[in-house]
Formats: C-alpha cells, structure tokens, sequence
C-alpha cells in the first residue's frame, strides 16, 4: 500500500498534543489552549490542522482536513506538471566533418537547445584518426562558439576513450520550450477563431437569404390577393 507522506506532514486534531497553539484566519490570529481550539473546531464540524509545527506556540488552522489535502495534492500535481523535464541530445561528429554536414548538426543541436534540452556533442576516432584528436577539439571548440547565443558550456572538449566530448546547457532551460508551447496554442486558438468567425458569417448569410425569401413569398402572396 502506498504511503501518503503528505498525511503524515500534518498533525490534526487529537494529534495536537501542546498546550496552547495560536489559530489563524482570515480574520486575524488568536493563541488559545488547545482543547478551546479543538471544541471551536467541533462546533464548525471542521478539523484543527497543525499547519506551522515549529513556531511558538505551533500555528493551527480550523479548516476541512480532506478538502485540504485535495487541495495540496492538486497543487504539487500541478506544480509537478509545470516542471519541464530536460533531455540529452545527442550530436556526434567525425574528425573531419564535411561543412554541410557540420552545418546540418549546428542546426539540430540549435533546436534541441531552444527547445530546452542539454546536447552532448562529440567527436568520434576510429582507428588511426585518433591521431586527428587536436582537429575534433576544435571542431568542438568552434561548434560550441557557434552556439553561444542560446548555449552555455558545462563541460569543455575532454577526451575519453576513443570520444571527445563536449556538453553544452540551454541558457533558460525550459523558457523557449513554454514559449514554442504557448505558441503552439496561441496559433490553435487563432485558427479556431477563424473557423468560428467564418461559420457565424455563413450562417448569417444563409438566414439573410432565408429571410429574402420569406419576404419574396409575403410580397407575392399580397399581389395575388390584389390581382
């Protein structure tokens, strides 16, 4: 069974065993015994919760206990879905890497960045290209100048094994990706606010045909009865 650590943070009621505790509301703070705070609590039918166990005496409020925890539960779910979680992209290079190859990289590694994600480039030697390990450090060296606009080193070139790695951050790890997010919904939205504002036109114009028409049949109607 899961444990609910979020249950146990929280003394309530019976829970309480000191003295006196000082209970807050909204309109104000009053330090009161215990046991006075605990029949306030039951004449409201609500609970006393312990909500600043530290403080002296401990800050208590007279609240709904389970509609509190929902209320906390909500938000640290909330607070955990605002979290942006960060990946490792990965760019490898050759030690003689052809220009538009390199270009094509440089690109990838840009949205990855803006995106929000870390890119860990590297230059891999096979065989005898090790000897080449001077030209993979600046070709690292030159990739990370490239970037510097929307990247921030965390680790300079360093060779392991027969790789030479380079890491490199976003400078606002998160912020581009909520922006390409709010973009993404920003332009839904727009789009849907034409369609809508085309279908009000269409039906505007069908009920002015419409009412054309019944105007038509009206007016034929009173010169028959006339002829």
């Amino acid at each position: 069974m899961k444990k609910d650590n979020l249950k146990d943070q929280y003394r309530v009621n019976g829970q309480i065993h000191v003295r006196e505790v000082r209970v807050v509301s909204d309109g104000g703070s009053e330090v009161m015994p215990t046991r006075k705070a605990l029949d306030l609590a039951r004449q409201q039918e609500l609970d006393l919760v312990e909500i600043s166990p530290n403080a002296q005496p401990p800050v208590c409020r007279i609240i709904d206990y389970s509609k509190f925890l929902y209320q906390q539960k909500k938000r640290q779910k909330e607070m955990k879905q605002m979290q942006v979680k960060v990946e490792v992209k990965e760019i490898r290079f050759g030690p003689q890497t052809a220009d538009h190859d390199y270009q094509f990289k440089l690109k990838h590694a840009k949205e990855f960045l803006e995106e929000g994600n870390k890119v860990r480039a590297y230059v891999f030697f096979r065989g005898r290209s090790i000897l080449f390990k001077d030209q993979g450090e600046v070709l690292l060296l030159r990739f990370a100048n490239d970037l510097e606009e929307v990247a921030k080193v965390e680790q300079l070139p360093k060779l392991e094994g027969k790789k030479m790695f380079l890491f490199l951050a976003p400078k606002k790890a998160g912020v581009a990706k909520q922006s390409q997010q709010k973009r993404d919904r920003l332009a839904k939205e727009a789009v849907e606010k034409e369609q809508q504002k085309l279908k009000d036109e269409e039906d505007a114009k069908k009920k002015g045909l419409l009412g054309n028409a019944k105007g038509a049949e009206e007016l034929l109607a009173k010169l028959n009865t006339k002829a």
